[in-house]
């Protein structure tokens, strides 16, 4: 075999390798699924033109989590086997043989294998290397909708997927300075065995969707040989699982479906990086061959395939977060399924080196990763171009001096030396100010800055203040920071018309960890904002947990708000804004509304059957000045379940506190007909 074609081998093995351990263990990801399936594919085909394989090549070895020195591994009763997977329609069609199959997300996080003996959880298992896996019981506590109690007394095994919303990325990362690429990493980052309890993450809004019932003892045969029926039996016992859709006819429907959810996960709350068809038949399914990756019957993933354009790179925006400064690609504007994109995060400067960044010139790849999210995915500097990228010696907001701070795990990132940098809450006053909170127009980031620079913004008083200080802003910014005089009269007119807000818009803008529009939306929805701050604090002093059991936002989210209120100044500044503001009450708004479902308060289970999906039905009752609760509790007026006997958790409570239970039918002549 020729040296230079080992060499090549040798390097893709490295490659692959160093990507995978990156992937799996959060913070970074070092090339995109596009990058690393094309570096695969091309390893193998040379293990096979060759005959030679290196002893750690992955086509090799399943792709796994990081190993964690000192976690506790346990064998999985069945192995975790990765899918065979195809960016080709027609792979998927011929894959079925034309049986009966189930589509779903692939969605994108960290698989957890969760068991459950006499109706209690007594297991959460990382997937790691498929046939075994690390177990982290003891942080399931900071893992949404996983019941510690179901109403089912054998032996169930669920797989599932740990996942992130977007909304709840963007918000838990910030406060973090950015420090997670995506979702997925952020996930991987926080459900590992060097997490050490489960109070250090409990606030990261993570959430688990089952996708497969693994094991169950049961003598239906239905739940044993069909998995639309598993599933259904699993959302009966109250678990929310991911979404799927039944294909009788593969052949003739399943690539209309393909396309259909293709054209709707731009939409779609969670990660996802494809789609997951499996055998509605349990039996069939199991009889495949299983090899060193995969069952072959096991499932098949449809993967999209990167639009990749190449445009050249305009400037690099050094953009302040709460940790640090961080890299954006400024380039010539490309369409990317269906947008416009003209920006891209670089994250840090290891990536920028990976990358091989250079000067204004450079030559970039970009593609929309998962459909998604913007990214640079390859750099080629051209003649003529300056090889390195400039990297600011002061901050863009302070003016201290910067400096490279290095991580544990080597990377590298640029920091302001200052602890007192008011650049570090500008992404926080870029929510304060955006149209989901308090809706000043004309206040940019760049503005926000030259505002901060001049000493007029340190905290979101200072924002709403800028009409008091007019006279000095005046003086001080016209004609010194490119502010005219419209300008400034522009934005005092914005900010006073602002002073009017929502209630809930009022609690977005305020950066509470884990309070996004929704629980915003829901804890403005049950109290008065005056009412909801007493109550808040009167959690915090005496232990209790009103707004948990009030509010319908869960026990995460309902600790993570209360306890933002344990710290004085966060009090002062919520009560300051209340003077400053005229905030407009939602709370009974319910109670005097005219819609058919005002003032009533319902809570789902189950599957439906009329309703497309749970956020169409959220969206009518809403639309009718109902609510939407996501547990059950005194305040709840209806439990909606179409198995009005089923032995669930929910259905359990709602019986003991008297809440009427109904079908969807029963809804539907109550509430729309």
């Amino acid at each position: 075999m020729q040296e230079d074609v080992k060499l090549k081998m040798r390097t893709l093995v490295d490659e692959l390798n160093e990507a995978s351990k990156a992937y799996y263990g959060g913070e970074k990801e070092l090339m995109s699924d596009h990058e690393w399936n094309d570096k695969f594919d091309e390893l193998a085909n040379l293990e096979k033109e060759t005959g030679f394989v290196f002893p750690d090549s992955p086509t090799q070895n399943v792709s796994k989590e990081e190993d964690v020195e000192g976690g506790v591994v346990v064998k999985h009763e069945e192995p975790a086997l990765s899918l065979p997977k195809s960016k080709s329609v027609s792979d998927v069609i011929d894959w079925t043989e034309g049986l009966p199959v189930d589509l779903s997300w692939k969605l994108d996080g960290m698989t957890l294998v969760i068991t459950w003996d006499n109706g209690k959880l007594t297991r959460v298992v990382t997937r790691h290397d498929g046939i075994t896996g690390y177990d982290i019981t003891y942080l399931a506590d900071a893992i949404s909708n996983v019941p510690k109690v179901i109403p089912y007394s054998g032996h169930l095994v669920v797989r599932g997927e740990a996942v992130m919303s977007y909304d709840d990325f963007y918000e838990v990362n910030e406060r973090y300075g950015r420090k997670y690429e995506n979702p997925r990493n952020l996930v991987a980052g926080s459900l590992n065995p060097r997490t050490k309890s489960v109070n250090d993450i409990i606030d990261r809004c993570i959430t688990w969707v089952p996708f497969t019932l693994v094991r169950i003892n049961s003598n239906d045969s239905n739940v044993q040989s069909s998995w639309r029926a598993r599933m259904e039996y699993l959302r009966s016992l109250g678990f929310e699982t991911v979404d799927s859709v039944f294909v009788l006819h593969p052949t003739l429907h399943l690539s209309g479906e393909i396309e259909k959810w293709s054209n709707k996960v731009d939409n779609y709350k969670y990660p996802v990086d494809g789609l997951v068809v499996v055998y509605d038949d349990v039996v069939y399914a199991s009889e495949g061959e299983d090899t060193i990756h995969h069952n072959t019957r096991g499932g098949f993933a449809f993967k999209w395939e990167d639009e990749e354009k190449e445009t050249e790179l305009v400037m690099i925006d050094w953009s302040p977060s709460v940790n640090s400064i961080n890299p954006v690609a400024i380039f010539e504007p490309v369409r990317l399924e269906g947008t416009t994109v003209s920006r891209a995060s670089l994250c840090n400067l290891s990536e920028m080196k990976r990358l091989g960044i250079g000067g204004p010139g450079t030559k970039v790849g970009v593609v929309k990763a998962n459909k998604i999210i913007p990214k640079v995915v390859r750099a080629e500097v051209p003649e003529g171009v300056s090889v390195s990228f400039d990297m600011p010696t002061v901050c863009p907001v302070c003016k201290s001096s910067t400096a490279v701070a290095v991580s544990e795990n080597g990377i590298e990132t640029l920091v302001c030396t200052n602890v007192n940098c008011v650049g570090k809450n500008l992404r926080k006053f870029e929510r304060f100010v955006c149209k989901y909170g308090f809706n000043i127009m004309g206040l940019s980031t760049s503005t926000l800055e030259k505002f901060a620079q001049a000493g007029f913004v340190s905290n979101y008083v200072g924002i709403m203040r800028i009409p008091n200080n007019e006279l000095d802003i005046r003086r001080n910014l016209v004609g010194h920071y490119g502010i005219g005089d419209k300008t400034i009269s522009n934005l005092i007119a914005s900010i006073n018309k602002a002073k009017h807000v929502k209630a809930d818009a009022f609690l977005y803008a305020l950066c509470i960890p884990t309070c996004g529009r929704d629980t915003a939306k829901k804890l403005a929805s049950t109290y008065p904002i005056a009412e909801l701050v007493d109550i808040a604090i009167s959690d915090v002093r005496n232990g209790t947990s009103r707004i948990l059991e009030t509010c319908g936002i869960g026990e995460v989210k309902s600790k993570a708000f209360v306890s933002w209120f344990e710290d004085y100044d966060n009090i002062d500044l919520i009560k300051t804004l209340m003077d400053i503001c005229d905030i407009e009450e939602i709370a009974n708004q319910q109670e005097t509304g005219t819609g058919r479902c005002g003032g009533v308060t319902f809570v789902v289970t189950g599957s439906l059957r009329t309703f497309g999906n749970r956020d169409e039905l959220q969206a009518y009752i809403e639309s009718e000045g109902g609510r939407m609760a996501s547990s059950v509790s005194k305040n709840v007026n209806y439990l909606i379940n179409n198995d009005l006997d089923s032995g669930s958790k929910k259905n359990e409570k709602a019986k003991a506190l008297g809440v009427q239970i109904i079908s969807e039918l029963g809804f539907r002549e109550m509430f729309m007909l």
